[in-house]
């Protein structure tokens, strides 16, 4: 290579840099995050098996805090993979389901408005099945995961991609792993925009309430599914 094909080498190559950086494409790109590897399980500490779990019905299991709540779903339909953005501009590319029909996710179940988040008491955010009827936030589709606080709604075969409401990013995803000879489930880690540190900030007084000093403890190992209805007294339907 000659002086003058270095020099044009350079020029291209700093032209293609700009170009990556003015898009975004390299530098706001978020990464998967790793928590460790948990195992779900049923309320008798028995792996879950894939196939036990009932299409369209919201289960409900803690990762990466214990104090965290995720929504795991069977959609009945495979979830494609999608290009998702955060709140900060930040763009990440769900995978899409697991599982044999690639129809299993997980996505946290803390609203990204307001921080709603299923207790045992009540909770105001939840999967619905078919379409959410109400008239101040009309349903956009079906099948959709709506939170009653602030009628934001999510579609969890796009990666919890917000279709309504003030919310402003996507439900953190929660990373599965389905193990085909087995037909376990294993929790990894999380993609998209966290909100952990603001809801341990909104809510320490509570959950050191309930929890003691243990409210940022990750989960070790294990974690426990349960549906929704019998994890939570009171699910809000709106």
């Amino acid at each position: 290579m000659d002086r003058r094909e270095f020099v044009e080498g350079c020029a291209v190559g700093a032209g293609s840099l700009a170009a990556t950086l003015a898009t975004g494409a390299w530098a706001s790109q978020v990464s998967a995050r790793s928590y460790g590897r948990v195992l779900l399980t049923d309320e008798l500490g028995r792996p879950i098996k894939a196939s036990s779990l009932k299409a369209q019905v919201n289960y409900v299991f803690h990762y990466p805090f214990e104090a965290t709540p995720v929504f795991l779903l069977d959609l009945g339909k495979a979830a494609q993979p999608a290009r998702l953005t955060t709140r900060d501009k930040k763009t990440y590319d769900w995978p899409g389901g697991v599982g044999p029909r690639r129809s299993l996710v997980a996505f946290s179940a803390i609203c990204a408005h307001k921080l709603v988040y299923p207790t045992r008491e009540l909770s105001f955010i939840s999967f619905r099945k078919g379409a959410v009827a109400n008239p101040q936030t009309p349903s956009k589709g079906n099948d959709l995961i709506h939170c009653c606080a602030d009628h934001s709604q999510y579609d969890p075969a796009r990666g919890a991609q917000v279709l309504a409401g003030p919310a402003e990013q996507p439900l953190c995803a929660i990373l599965l792993e389905h193990d085909a000879r087995t037909d376990q489930l294993t929790a990894t880690g999380t993609l998209g925009g966290e909100l952990f540190d603001d809801f341990f900030r909104k809510y320490e007084m509570k959950l050191s309430m309930e929890m003691g000093s243990g409210t940022r403890r990750q989960v070790a190992d294990r974690s426990m599914v349960r549906e929704l209805e019998q994890f939570c007294r009171n699910p809000v339907r709106c």
